[in-house]
């Protein structure tokens, strides 16, 4: 059992929330799902994505989602960041640096693992570079990143 896990606030639509999440990520499944006693509407679930447990709630409207918290992805290819990109951003919103928010609220970081690679450079000239191309960027462009690290 993981120690701490995510807990996710949703208004009427956890169970919609939940079948999302699991379609997006290749090792995912639903764990569980709570109905109310009508025997229809889910009150609660557990799922886990690429290994991580999550848990979601219909709470009712009292709470929305903040950028102030967001699930950051690591990718390891473009491609990778692309599939991602696209299904996560579908409905929602992409944002600066590769952040956006989903059709449901919930705020992803979408980054390749080479951008921090890059940013730790030693060379505060290369690291720079980097950092600067990454601020102009919504989605995270792998080769764009390269080419301004070489200068």
């Amino acid at each position: 059992m993981q120690k701490i896990n995510p807990f996710l606030w949703f208004n009427d639509n956890a169970e919609e929330a939940i079948q999302f999440y699991v379609s997006v990520f290749k090792n995912s499944k639903i764990v569980s799902l709570i109905r109310n006693g009508d025997g229809g509407t889910v009150m609660s679930g557990t799922f886990e994505l690429e290994g991580q447990s999550f848990m979601a709630l219909n709470g009712g409207p009292n709470f929305t989602f903040s950028p102030a918290i967001s699930l950051f992805v690591n990718c390891t290819t473009q491609e990778e960041v692309d599939e991602l990109w696209e299904k996560l951003s579908a409905g929602g919103e992409a944002q600066r640096c590769g952040w956006l928010r989903d059709k449901f609220g919930v705020s992803w970081q979408i980054i390749p693992t080479t951008l921090g690679e890059l940013l730790h450079d030693p060379d505060p000239a290369k690291a720079g570079r980097v950092m600067q191309a990454m601020l102009q960027m919504n989605k995270i462009d792998i080769q764009a990143l390269k080419r301004a690290y070489e200068g």
